[in-house]
């Protein structure tokens, strides 16, 4: 009678061991990363700083790391339609980016008539491939498949206003992950954060006078595109919702955090998002080509920590980081395995 009960405990501790372990393993965070080789059918010519290279290094090292691979998974992504690229930008301007790639002959590259944006045969699809990338990780992350995403993409997009690309961006890829999850999921509160080292002036013209989109930026100033002053905090029911921290040159992760913990975080404590975006741009990283900020990957692991926090207290942990820019491979790919790092754990 001993050896039955003995063997029924036994049975019971090994069925609950197994039951523990597998609701562990369900519910373990799991961190999407939105890519395709498509992107890099996006040629903007010998010497552009924002050439492929730049991110085929940063997907190759990403791929190859053991101690993120556990907790990554690689849905497949397709192209935004037009209806989804329309929540931010105009018919005229969609028209217009469609026509101009069209004219474009052979290997030639050439700029968009609204600015200093490369395109060459393939920007258009390319373009809206990387808004489709947001849009499905937004997606992935709502449906309760992720904690979390990265969308590793280009080209980049917090330049791009409703009716004009400019500064290597086509389409704003996070404005319209922003309008769709609006439309989709009919989130109240969405909070932007930008830390390009440019201010992203399309980002913010987009919602400026829009409550229920919270942008922040902190950026180099004085530089391109010469936006993003402390005074540009919003207007008409978007005022108080466009909070800009400029930095000067030489400013490091101290400047970085502070403005995060000191500006952000209280800001965030009275709007509480439902969803965190982020353009995550690392040309502010110490020896980029462009900028002349002095980040650290550590830095930038610091500032994923705390939108991790904030996420997690007001948005079930939603955050979808999108690549802006970053001109230097290996700044970009160290920084990017921190952020997943925390994504992750």
């Amino acid at each position: 009678m001993k050896v039955i009960i003995r063997y029924l405990i036994c049975s019971i501790f090994t069925l609950t061991s197994h039951s523990v372990n597998a609701s562990t393993k369900d519910t373990a965070p799991k961190v999407a990363i939105l890519y395709s080789e498509q992107f890099l059918l996006h040629d903007t010519g010998s010497g552009h700083p924002e050439r492929p290279e730049r991110l085929s290094k940063v997907v190759k090292e990403v791929k190859e790391s053991n101690s993120l691979s556990p907790f990554l998974i690689w849905p497949v992504i397709k192209k935004a339609n037009i209806n989804e690229i329309s929540l931010v930008h105009t018919q005229d301007y969609i028209d217009l980016v469609k026509h101009e790639v069209e004219l474009i002959k052979g290997n030639d590259v050439t700029y968009l008539t609204t600015g200093d944006t490369i395109i060459s045969k393939n920007s258009n699809e390319v373009a809206k491939l990387a808004v489709g990338a947001g849009i499905t990780g937004a997606n992935a992350i709502m449906k309760g498949k992720v904690t979390s995403a990265f969308a590793l993409i280009r080209p980049p997009g917090h330049h791009a206003t409703a009716s004009r690309g400019m500064g290597f961006c086509i389409y704003n890829n996070v404005s319209i992950v922003a309008r769709y999850l609006q439309h989709k999921y009919g989130l109240k509160r969405i909070l932007i954060v930008d830390f390009d080292v440019h201010h992203g002036n399309g980002t913010q013209e987009i919602f400026y006078e829009d409550n229920s989109v919270f942008y922040f930026s902190v950026h180099q100033h004085p530089f391109y595109p010469g936006t993003g002053r402390p005074s540009e905090t919003g207007s008409g029911n978007g005022e108080g919702f466009t909070l800009n921290v400029d930095l000067p040159i030489g400013s490091g992760d101290d400047q970085l955090i502070k403005a995060i913990k000191n500006q952000l975080q209280p800001a965030m404590n009275k709007f509480k998002p439902e969803f965190i975006l982020v353009s995550a741009g690392f040309d502010a990283h110490d020896g980029d080509l462009l900028g002349e900020l002095k980040y650290t990957s550590n830095g930038y692991k610091q500032v994923a920590l705390i939108l991790k926090d904030i996420a997690q207290k007001y948005a079930f942990g939603r955050t979808l980081y999108i690549l802006e820019g970053g001109y230097v491979a290996d700044n970009i790919s160290q920084s990017v395995k921190k952020i997943l790092s925390i994504l992750g754990d």
